[in-house]
């Protein structure tokens, strides 16, 4: 790529592009001194400073490149493309970046990525050249021109990549090639300069419906995922810049893997989340850690648990056992069993969400009471003297309870009696009695799992808020308080790992769709959980349907070499026979390193074997990163190895990647990418997840550069020739 006759004219072009560029960002900056609004400024003024402030801060943000290349690339169109075909007419050339600057003319310097006018830089073939005569790309670091590489198209195809008949299509492979070389710093980077065909074609799809992306490992579904949100809400700024884009996420590592992809991409507003934090405002005082394991993370993940929790909730609005009578001054009211139904089966009827009925069953019950009293008495003097009356206070918990989601899932998991009830014809004793646990003294002190949070969702969507006071409606008014009554909803949701959801955690998140619109990406080889799906149409169930879906597929792996590849493709013939291994960009790499432990019976020995792979695959890709993926049973082991033997590390459950080497448990290790891994003991890996294999199949696909496994026992057969 070096050695370009064109470099200094280009190097020149990209210098003036910054200037343009920071030309810009001096004119937003005035821009926010100059909305300054004097003590007798009306309310107007100060409404139009406050969005003209909003709109440059943002605008500030967009200009903020950091060390990211303000331009990848440049195509020019063929003489007469875009004038009527006229072939005396030059072709335009266009630059493609980041993001578009403009000169003080107005003039582009510089196109948007994700302009119409920018597809064919990412689409065009030797077949298909969509008007381009050349489409060139750019190598830099920084601000610095450092290579060019070009493709011809029409009478003058030569192109550079490896297009042909039984290999993949590949626009601009030096550029692509080198940037998957690149060690990698812990946070996944953005694609933008070398976006190919096929993930262009998934980016820049239609906006309404489901859109399901099935990808093999290393074939880039995440970063495509995250570069269509970008692309969305610059198609589609209004309406999404409202409505709100959503990422929703396996675990907090790989939030943190993915942070800085939209950033750099100019868009700062998308919200990443786990599941559990779309209940912070929700359900307050929520505290959840760890998961489930086994036959309890099955049961709670099953479809049949909105209708067990809606019994659940039915359970607890009952009429008295026997009649409620109260003193009231010389006199005793009554409420009587049949009245008591009466009441309970008209809140039923009348309202969708059981608190808001309990104060419809208060009224009536005062109501009651003084229709069985004497004399000129009222409802209100009723309620006035009697609300506080023991008696009272327990028939209306029993009739109408005021319930959180906590409260409904404390005190069902702690009762057998009501499980059972709620469970009847639903699920058999086994199932349900996994969903028991000894009772907590307070529903505070309960520390619920990531298995909970979509039951406690649908609890919430069941019960709905708790009664407010009017002191507590006025301040949401004022915006004092957040108003939790419904969750918040999205224009467009990106769902990333969706093979491993379970029905309900799938119905949470549709929960949150506006509109229907969904990116759902993940790959079916890698279903590692309990509730891992045989084929998509068992997640789509489950999602919006207002539209038919679209369906598509990630088939050329970019991350992996060849030798990986075929290594991991032994395992996948086992695990998931019906699919096919991606096709593999980067045919060379060295071969997996396999580190056989001389005594299998000491463990003393393993922990040497792993430190001795460790440091060699630290010094083969340094200052690259190294993950070493183990067996949850040998996580806390293998880490006070490295340890004792002076390896600096971290612990992804605690420090996420920051550290050159970190120990990462196999169930947390999907999604990311090392420049080497270390798979320790592949054999206890299978034995141990839900889903063996498919963790093993995860585990070898996670290094660009470099793999090895270290075992003290036999290999898993599947890993064998």
């Amino acid at each position: 790529m070096a050695n370009h006759p064109d470099l200094d004219a280009e190097q020149a072009y990209i210098d003036r592009a910054y200037a343009c560029l920071e030309a810009t960002r001096q004119v937003a900056t005035r821009m926010t001194t100059m909305v300054e609004v004097g003590r007798g400024g009306t309310n107007q003024a100060r409404f139009e400073r406050d969005v003209i402030w909003d709109t440059m801060l943002n605008r500030l943000h967009q200009l903020e490149l950091g060390s990211a290349a303000l331009c990848f690339g440049r195509i020019d169109e063929a003489a007469g493309a875009a004038h009527g075909d006229n072939p005396g007419e030059p072709g335009a050339a266009y630059y493609i970046g980041r993001i578009a600057v403009s000169d003080e003319e107005q003039e582009p310097v510089i196109v948007d990525w994700r302009a119409p006018v920018a597809e064919p830089f990412y689409r065009a073939t030797g077949r298909q050249p969509m008007g381009l005569a050349r489409r060139r790309h750019f190598a830099t670091r920084g601000r610095t021109l450092l290579g060019i590489e070009d493709e011809l198209f029409g009478d003058a195809i030569a192109s550079l990549g490896l297009e042909g008949p039984g290999g993949p299509e590949i626009r601009g492979h030096g550029a692509l090639i080198a940037a998957l070389e690149t060690n990698r710093t812990g946070k996944l980077a953005d694609i933008v300069a070398t976006i190919q065909g096929e993930q262009d074609e998934i980016i820049r799809a239609p906006l309404p419906g489901v859109l399901v992306v099935q990808g093999g490992p290393g074939t880039g579904k995440t970063v495509v995922a995250l570069h269509r949100a970008a692309y969305l809400l610059y198609t589609h700024r209004f309406p999404l810049e409202g409505q709100g884009v959503l990422v929703i996420g396996p675990n907090r590592l790989f939030l943190g893997y993915i942070d800085q992809v939209l950033p750099s991409l100019g868009e700062a507003g998308v919200e990443l989340a786990v599941l559990a934090d779309l209940l912070v405002d929700l359900v307050p005082d929520l505290r959840v850690r760890g998961r489930d394991l086994g036959l309890t993370a099955r049961v709670k993940g099953d479809a049949r648990m909105a209708r067990l929790l809606a019994r659940a909730v039915r359970d607890r609005e009952l009429p008295l056992r026997e009649d409620l009578v109260v003193g009231f001054g010389l006199q005793r009211l009554r409420l009587d069993v049949a009245t008591s139904k009466r009441i309970v089966a008209d809140a039923r009827r009348r309202f969708r969400r059981h608190n808001a009925g309990r104060r419809h069953v208060e009224q009536e019950v005062f109501a009651a009471l003084t229709r069985s009293g004497r004399g000129e008495i009222t409802a209100q003097q009723v309620r006035e003297q009697l609300r506080g009356v023991p008696e009272v206070r327990e028939a209306l918990e029993r009739m109408w309870p005021v319930l959180t989601p906590q409260q409904l899932l404390h005190d069902l998991y702690g009762s057998p009696a009501l499980l059972r009830h709620a469970a009847q014809n639903l699920f058999d004793d086994r199932d349900w009695r996994s969903l028991h646990r000894p009772r907590s003294a307070s529903v505070d002190d309960v520390v619920f799992t990531d298995d909970d949070v979509p039951l406690l969702d649908e609890a919430r969507a069941l019960l709905g808020p708790r009664p407010r006071t009017r002191r507590q409606k006025a301040m949401i008014a004022e915006g004092v308080l957040a108003d939790d009554s419904e969750p918040r909803t999205y224009g467009h949701i990106v769902v990333d790992e969706a093979q491993d959801l379970s029905p309900m955690q799938l119905r949470m998140i549709t929960r949150r769709s506006l509109g229907g619109s969904m990116t759902v990406v993940g790959d079916i080889a890698q279903s590692t959980g309990q509730w891992a799906h045989a084929d998509w149409d068992e997640v789509l169930a489950e999602l919006p349907d207002r539209k038919p879906p679209h369906r598509t597929e990630l088939t050329v792996g970019y991350r992996l070499p060849a030798p990986n590849m075929a290594l991991a493709a032994r395992v996948l013939r086992v695990a998931a026979p019906e699919l096919a291994p991606p096709v593999s960009v980067r045919q060379d790499g060295t071969p997996p390193a396999l580190w056989r432990v001389a005594d299998p019976a000491d463990p003393a020995a393993l922990a040497r074997v792993v430190v001795e792979a460790t440091r060699a695959e630290m010094e083969a890709v340094d200052p690259g990163q190294v993950a070493v993926i183990c067996p949850s049973s040998l996580v806390q082991f293998v880490g006070d190895a490295l340890g004792a033997a002076g390896v600096e590390h971290g612990w992804a459950t605690r420090h996420g990647l920051d550290k050159q080497v970190t120990v990462v448990p196999v169930a947390l290790v999907k999604g990311l990418e090392l420049d080497a891994s270390v798979v320790v003991e592949p054999a206890a890996i299978v034995e141990e997840e839900p889903q063996g294999l498919r963790s093993l199949y995860v585990a070898l696909t996670r290094a660009t550069r470099r793999l090895a496994l270290v075992h003290a026992r036999d290999l898993p057969d599947a890993l064998l020739e």
